[in-house]
C-alpha cells in the first residue's frame, strides 16, 4: 500500500534517483531534491517544467569523513519545514529523490510521513518499502528526525526493524551497502567491512 493509501500523506509519493528522473515527466506537482555540495544538479525543468522544486546540498555519509560533513540537525530541520509548508499547499504527487534514490531520499521521505503521523512509525518503513523496496535510509538523517520529532528513539527502532528486514530479503543490497563503507550498518550475521565511501 501507498503512502497515500494508508493515510500517512495526503498527496502521492514517489521515490527515485537523478538517472530515473525523466520517468515522472509531467507527472509531478512538487519535486525534493537532495546531491552532494558542488555536484551539477539535473535540469527539472526539462522534464518537469510546472513542479515546485526544492533542493537540498550535504552529503550521503554516517561517519565522519576528511572534507566532509555529516548530515546536520540543521539539514533536517529544513526538511521538516518543507513538510510543514507541503501541508498548506495543494500538492498531488511529491518526488523525492537523491543521486541513487537508496539513501537520503528514501531517508527524507520516511522523515516528511513520520512528521505527519507520530505513533505509526512502523507503518511509515512499511510504506517505504512499497514505494521503494531496498530503501537504506540514512541514519545520521532518521537520528535527527527522532529527536526533532521528539520520538524518543521510535523512529530510530523503526529504521532498525527496516534494516533487518531488507537486509534478509535482498542480498544486492548488502552486497551495495557493505560496498560504499556501510557494512557496519547490517545486522550482525550479515555485517562486512569495506573501505568505500559513495553516495547511494
Amino acid at each position: 500500500m501507498s503512502a497515500l493509501e494508508r493515510g500517512l500523506l495526503p498527496y502521492r509519493l514517489s521515490i527515485c534517483g537523478v538517472a530515473e528522473l525523466h520517468q515522472y515527466a509531467g507527472r509531478i506537482s512538487h519535486i525534493l531534491g537532495i546531491l552532494d555540495p558542488g555536484s551539477l544538479g539535473p535540469e527539472y525543468r526539462l522534464h518537469h517544467p510546472k513542479a515546485e522544486c526544492r533542493e537540498f546540498r550535504f552529503y550521503d555519509i554516517v561517519m565522519p569523513e576528511p572534507d566532509k560533513k555529516l548530515p546536520s540537525e540543521r539539514d533536517v530541520a529544513s526538511i521538516l519545514k518543507v513538510g510543514e509548508q507541503l501541508s498548506q499547499m495543494k500538492v498531488e504527487h511529491l518526488l523525492v529523490h537523491c543521486f541513487a534514490g537508496i539513501s537520503r531520499s528514501t531517508a527524507a521521505a520516511a522523515i516528511l510521513m513520520a512528521q505527519r503521523n507520530p505513533g505509526r512509525e512502523g507503518e511509515v518503513f512499511a510504506a517505504l518499502a512499497d514505494v521503494r523496496p531496498r530503501a537504506w535510509p540514512n541514519a545520521v538523517m532518521i537520528n535527527h528526525a527522532d529527536r526533532l520529532l521528539q520520538r524518543r528513539g521510535v523512529l530510530a527502532e523503526a529504521l532498525r526493524q527496516h534494516q533487518i528486514d531488507v537486509a534478509r530479503r535482498f542480498p544486492e543490497v548488502r552486497t551495495l551497502i557493505s560496498g560504499v563503507g556501510r557494512g557496519h550498518e547490517l545486522p550482525a550475521e550479515f555485517a562486512e567491512g569495506s573501505n568505500r565511501n559513495e553516495p547511494i
